[in-house]
């Protein structure tokens, strides 16, 4: 793609997006009122408080609740999927963090079969535990840890991650690439020998009520809200937006395009050709009913977001 393509095109770009008037919606389900309720409830056999959170959005949608309930215990921050985000602004990040009281925090990418960042993890949580008072828990010889985040932001993995490192064992815990696969707090799960540690996994929990339209979007484009309670054509004029906002153009090598745009009805038409992706729609004329044959827009919306999912559109930040 030529340099002057874009930068001809760059000043075109939206400089805001338009949600159209829409509300933050309140997605809490019943069982996420109950992980929580369990969670509380768990806290006095735990040591420690681990929450994951997706590296490409390390503010947006962190859930306050679980600061106003749960901060009774030492807490490690996680920023897992390190792989797709863009990274190049971490120090500025870990500074803001550290001014808002947050100092203990990794990096990871738990479906990396060997991630080296996640061997410091048993280190950091025993170094933590040993500096704080350990409750009513101080006869245990074993520790419990207790992993917390909103959902699809890799949980599981990094429990089964703990368990390949320090056990050599594989998968204790479902995996899977839509929100909500935990859906109740679990037995405790093994993940190190020396010394004896046990995580307790949890539902993914949501704030009740999202702070804006942007972070919901934000969360929405990273996964952790289902696809159909947002509208998978607005989560990709989403991901358009953001990527064009960003200057990765990735997308219009990948999709054929001329050069980049912001007219995603364009984008999904070109997806939905090199994709091969078309339905047959019914059309009422002055002559009757004709059956036409359309580029299937929600495939290819569906094709563009997952492809932003995998890493495929490249790195982002979208905090």
């Amino acid at each position: 793609m030529k340099l002057d393509h874009i930068l001809r095109n760059v000043n075109k770009f939206r400089s805001v997006f338009d949600f159209g008037g829409r509300e933050v919606a309140h997605w809490f389900p019943g069982h996420m009122a109950k992980g929580l309720k369990k969670m509380r409830a768990s806290l006095r056999s735990v040591d420690c408080i681990i929450e994951v959170h997706d590296a490409r959005i390390p503010f947006s949608g962190r859930n306050p609740v679980f600061q106003d309930t749960l901060d009774v215990r030492p807490h490690v921050l996680i920023f897992n999927k390190m792989d797709l985000a863009d990274l190049s602004k971490k120090q500025k990040i870990l500074k803001t963090l550290e001014r808002n009281g947050t100092k203990n925090v990794l990096f990871t990418d738990c479906l990396k079969q060997r991630d080296e960042n996640i061997k410091e993890l048993v280190p950091m949580v025993m170094e933590i535990i040993e500096r704080q008072s350990r409750f009513n828990r101080d006869e245990n010889t074993d520790f419990c840890l207790m992993v917390i985040g909103v959902p699809n932001v890799g949980k599981s993995s990094l429990i089964n991650s703990l368990r390949r490192t320090n056990l050599k064992k594989g998968r204790a815990s479902r995996v899977g690439g839509e929100p909500g696969i935990t859906k109740a707090v679990l037995t405790k799960i093994q993940v190190c020998e020396r010394p004896i540690i046990y995580l307790l996994d949890t539902p993914g929990v949501l704030p009740p009520k999202i702070e804006s339209v942007e972070t919901g979007m934000k969360l929405a484009l990273c996964g952790t809200i289902l696809d159909h309670l947002v509208g998978e054509d607005i989560i990709a004029d989403y991901l358009l937006y953001s990527l064009n906002r960003l200057g990765k153009f990735s997308y219009v090598e990948k999709y054929g395009l001329q050069e980049p745009t912001d007219n995603i009805q364009h984008v999904l038409k070109h997806i939905a050709v090199k994709l091969g992706k078309s339905q047959r729609v019914k059309a009422i004329t002055g002559v009757g009913n004709i059956t036409v044959t359309m580029p299937n827009y929600t495939a290819a919306a569906y094709h563009f977001i997952r492809s932003f999912r995998k890493g495929e559109l490249g790195q982002v930040m979208l905090d």
